[in-house]
């Protein structure tokens, strides 16, 4: 009897394990024995640049490189100057089956492509084929192998326990630091910046003279803080006091008295001027190289157009402060405890039925993680490479250690941005991704947008104010909506391999319990 139990438990447990590992594989794509060599395929890439020619220029060699290589795939170039623009024509070209092949996007956008069926291609199996996998022994170029991209990079891109893409360029926020001025007010910048030192030091700014102009600059505009994206603001405000954001199900829970905390905090320097947002005035790099801003909150993709020597200035000459800069992470409110955002577009491949097609999309799209493509495009602005294969190259390596030679191609903010992340890849978090975390992330920098023009509308922001602005942003990005269809697995709505498991795990206690009951009457016998 024991024998007999022990054998049907097994059985009962090892088929759904078994089901559950199938049901698995059977979402992957299926990758051809061969990749036809005899045909021609024709692949559309879009991509994005902040328009920059030289990166226009690096996707240019990039796709002549790997035709050369592969003179039977084609690859058509398409640009965008913003990723919102990719994401809406995405969406309305998957409404009509007609996506590109290879995309650059985030993975917030990964997840809404995902409300359609076998939208996106799964690169699980890809990324580890013999053949034509990361670092694969038919592939034509030397490929990186899937451990030599950044774990933090590559984790990203997963969700739903599949990767969905391939990291293309990674960076984060940085404050560019008007040391000068900073100096000039009495502060000594400390080894790291806070909220309050920052808040501080802004406020002290905002001193005047008998003729109306700012005592620090001698002119009638300043904005001591300025922050260019307020979604990051207050996403990485929130991550910094331990605060919630959202669940990886897709549960909304930023509304909350961190939240609340946050906002008073940030109105009452609104009110006082001595912070503002891109939204509502305009680029902080364009101010800090005017003098008319001391800490300026942007990425470090961007840290080309920072500083008095910024080669990609975007201010008449005459307006330009001369001014020392420094490179400095996010203010913190524990300085013990850096915490910044991982940001940086990725990869991702639309299916087809022609499972070549996606092989050839595949091909390319790992091309563009190579040495040579890596090291061009992050050397254009202070991106970082994704992969350990790119950043300890020796070219690479050279690069960083030329910092300062000149203000273009070795300028030494830009640099110092780049070195700032590759410093810190430790102290990065990204937020979860789920349908629905697009309008989250916009919800969130809409919370500080809405607050700082109410101040300067002498609107009181106190509890109740910032209750009705809650309830109004929930109702438009439609986050009331998101809680109640987002993909939480309750139990009207498992899987059936869940289903089976459940039931046959039911049905071994059952008999564990008739064989206990069973000796106990064999006993009494």
């Amino acid at each position: 009897m024991k024998r007999f139990i022990c054998l049907v438990l097994l059985a009962l447990l090892v088929f759904p394990l078994s089901a559950c590992h199938g049901n698995r594989e059977s979402k992957a794509f299926v990758i051809p024995e061969n990749f036809d060599t005899s045909r021609n395929y024709e692949i559309s890439f879009w991509a994005k640049n902040d328009t920059n020619l030289t990166q226009v220029g690096i996707y240019k060699q990039a796709i002549a490189d790997f035709q050369e290589l592969y003179p039977n795939i084609t690859v058509k170039l398409k640009l965008y100057t913003d990723y919102g623009r990719i994401y809406q024509d995405v969406l309305t070209n998957i409404s009509t089956n007609t996506p590109p092949n290879v995309c650059i996007t985030y993975p917030d956008h990964i997840a809404t492509y995902l409300t359609g069926k076998d939208t996106v291609v799964a690169l699980d199996e890809l990324m580890v084929d013999e053949k034509y996998g990361l670092g694969g022994s038919e592939v034509l170029f030397d490929s990186a192998e899937k451990d030599e991209i950044i774990p933090q990079f590559l984790n990203e891109c997963e969700f739903n326990g599949y990767y969905y893409a391939l990291p293309y360029m990674r960076s984060t926020e940085a404050c560019y630091v008007n040391k000068t001025y900073v100096e000039q007010l009495g502060f000594t910048l400390p080894e790291v910046l806070t909220w309050d030192f920052v808040f501080e030091v802004s406020e002290a700014a905002m001193a005047k003279d008998e003729d109306g102009n700012f005592k620090i600059n001698g002119q009638k505009i300043l904005i001591p803080f300025m922050y260019k994206s307020t979604d990051n603001m207050m996403i990485q405000m929130i991550n910094q006091k331990g605060g919630e954001y959202s669940s990886v199900f897709g549960e909304i829970n930023i509304f909350n008295d961190t939240t609340k905390d946050i906002l008073k905090q940030i109105s009452v320097h609104s009110k006082s001027r001595a912070f503002n947002t891109y939204k509502m005035n305009g680029y902080p790099a364009n101010y800090l190289n005017a003098g008319q801003c001391i800490f300026a909150v942007d990425s470090t993709a961007g840290a080309t157009w920072m500083g008095s020597d910024a080669p990609l200035l975007d201010i008449p000459e005459e307006t330009l402060v001369q001014f020392e800069t420094v490179v400095y992470p996010i203010p913190q409110y524990d300085p013990e405890n850096i915490s910044m955002i991982s940001q940086g577009p990725s990869m991702c491949i639309f299916n087809s039925e022609d499972t070549q097609e996606v092989l050839a999309s595949w091909l390319f799209m790992q091309f563009m993680i190579t040495n040579e493509v890596q090291i061009a495009y992050a050397q254009t602005e202070g991106y970082v490479p994704v992969t350990s294969k790119a950043q300890e190259s020796a070219e690479y390596q050279d690069y960083l250690s030329r910092s300062g030679e000149d203000d273009d191609f070795y300028y030494d903010i830009k640099l110092d941005a780049t070195k700032l992340l590759l410093e810190n890849v430790d102290k990065t978090f990204v937020t979860p991704v789920f349908n629905g975390s697009v309008s989250l992330r916009d919800a969130s920098g809409h919370l500080i947008e809405t607050v700082n023009k109410a101040v300067k509308n002498n609107i009181t922001v106190n509890d109740e104010y910032i209750e009705s602005v809650f309830e109004d942003t929930k109702s438009l990005y439609r986050l009331d909506q998101i809680n109640s269809s987002s993909e939480k697995l309750t139990f009207g709505e498992l899987p059936t391999g869940s289903w089976i498991l459940i039931v046959l795990l039911a049905l071994c206690w059952l008999l564990m319990l008739i064989y206990v009951g069973f000796n106990k009457i064999k006993k009494k016998s």
